[in-house]
């Protein structure tokens, strides 16, 4: 994939994720970011061309998995027939 993420932010309840593309996209938290990680140990996230890693966490998000999440999540429903 030639798309990467440049930078990473956080909020009360989202994290940001800009992209090589221009795009930003928005996830809300996911299951390990939400639970009983500190706004320490989000912020110790590493970027490389395929995604995001927190060492300390041994967690992983890859750009992948994020634009299929977004793409799910902003699909328009079947129209009934």
């Amino acid at each position: 994939m030639s798309i990467s993420a440049t930078a990473v932010r956080f909020d009360d309840h989202t994290m940001w994720v800009e992209l090589s593309d221009g795009r930003t996209l928005g996830v809300r938290w996911l299951g390990f970011l939400a639970s009983s990680v500190s706004p320490a140990q989000r912020e110790q996230v590493e970027l490389s061309r395929v995604g995001l890693h927190w060492e300390d966490l041994d967690e992983d998000i890859s750009v992948a998995g994020l634009l299929a999440v977004e793409v799910h999540m902003t699909r328009q429903p079947d129209q009934a027939a």
